[in-house]
């Protein structure tokens, strides 16, 4: 089996949990394991080179019970069916998690967009856009940035969506430049609002942050804001890693020149001679662990050894089921996926909300609006936790899947 379809057959497996506790029939999960919609596009695009070549896109909307679906598109060579079909369903569960009046949406493009020229990805881009313009818009479907996508691509793809509509449409998608209608606070809203549940967890453990010990598999856009946030709160960042291996100083890293060095170099560990394995990072001695990099690092292999008090999931999938029971039974508390890495798509439904308004808010503003959504958010799911018996990641999908399932069933879908 696939990373991809493990991926989508454990969403399943804990949504059809979730759906039991909630009281809803297998009718209702048979709506809900997939997708509503999928569409698979093919994007003719003539290179530099005068050669036309040909793309495979998807584009899947996941439930529009509550309101128009919402989701990135990600350019890369691994980008799958099983793989966006998944990260949809996720995305339902997020947006029900924070109350956002949307359902899940997710795509991608095949393509390595590091070996395409700016003129080559404008195309490409475009490309998709004129593709899947029937099924998306502000109204139905808003696509936002995600893996090796970008404001530039973000504006390029509503340039295009305006010129077929004739008209600026900003509201069509989030994670624009701010000249484009982009909100403030969006490049660190997955990384802040990550911080900010981990925040809320310290304080159910009685852990100090000023005083805690944090290590970070993976140090890209998430995992070094995450550091960078921390750091500035006093914590001690003994160790991040990248697919190199692991940097760790049991006395704390320089954060802050290691952000220099990552800015300057786009990677940082391999300026370093002494790395560990990433392996080894996940079993260091810390208060807490934030896996920010691949899924299924965390397994029943390596959960017995964990020490962290708290992992803070801030990539996809990193712990496994069998893992979660494990770590759930000896008391470490687990930020679930869907609750940790939540803050994107919440400071881009805010980026929405003004686009439609024609009216932006302040940077401390968008903030506060998000603590608010994290903070709630994470103490209704531990709440629940601890009422119903479950662990945090089915309370999570609990609490994310009600209203749809809800909205399903009121519109007599299922």
């Amino acid at each position: 089996m696939t990373e991809e379809s493990n991926l989508v057959l454990s969403t399943q497996q804990v949504t059809k949990a979730a759906l039991h506790k909630l009281g809803f029939d297998e009718g209702m999960y048979e709506l809900i394991k997939e997708p509503l919609r999928f569409l698979e596009v093919r994007i003719p695009i003539r290179m530099d080179d005068g050669t036309m070549k040909t793309f495979t896109g998807y584009r899947a909307q996941h439930n529009d019970a509550v309101g128009p679906t919402k989701g990135g598109i990600r350019f890369h060579p691994d980008v799958n069916k099983d793989e966006v079909k998944a990260l949809s369903m996720w995305m339902t569960l997020k947006c029900g998690i924070t109350n956002l009046p949307y359902g899940g949406g997710k795509g991608g493009i095949i393509c390595d967009p590091r070996q395409l020229s700016q003129q080559e990805l404008e195309r490409l881009s475009r490309g998709y856009v004129r593709a899947v313009s029937q099924f998306v818009g502000p109204s139905s479907d808003i696509p936002a940035p995600d893996v090796y996508t970008n404001p530039q691509i973000m504006s390029w793809m509503m340039d295009e969506y305006s010129k077929i509509n004739r008209s600026n449409a900003f509201a069509f998608i989030t994670g624009k430049p701010l000249a484009l209608g982009g909100s403030l606070g969006r490049n660190r809203a997955t990384a802040l609002g990550a911080v900010i549940t981990i925040e809320e967890a310290t304080k159910r453990k009685n852990i100090n942050i000023s005083e805690s010990r944090v290590a970070i598999q993976g140090f890209g856009n998430a995992g070094s804001f995450i550091a960078k946030i921390l750091h500035e709160m006093g914590a001690k960042i003994v160790a991040i890693s990248e697919s190199y291996g692991a940097l760790y100083n049991p006395d704390g890293l320089d954060i802050e020149h290691l952000v220099e060095l990552k800015e300057q170099h786009g990677r940082v560990t391999h300026l370093f001679d002494d790395v560990i394995p990433n392996s080894d990072l996940l079993e260091l001695d810390c208060d807490i662990l934030v896996p920010a990099a691949l899924s299924n690092q965390i397994t029943a292999d390596n959960a017995p050894n964990i020490k962290a008090t708290i992992i803070a999931e801030a990539a996809n999938g990193p712990t496994t089921q069998e893992a979660t029971a494990i770590l759930n039974q000896r008391g470490v508390l687990l930020i679930p996926d869907v609750l940790a890495s939540a803050g994107g798509v919440t400071v881009s439904y805010f980026e929405w909300v003004q686009n439609k308004q024609g009216y932006y808010w302040s940077e401390d503003e968008v903030e506060s609006k998000l603590r608010d959504k994290m903070v709630e958010a994470f103490n209704t799911i531990y709440d629940l936790a601890e009422d119903r018996k479950m662990d945090m990641r089915l309370a999570a999908y609990v609490l994310g899947i009600k209203r749809t399932a809800e909205a399903s069933r009121f519109r007599g879908w299922a």
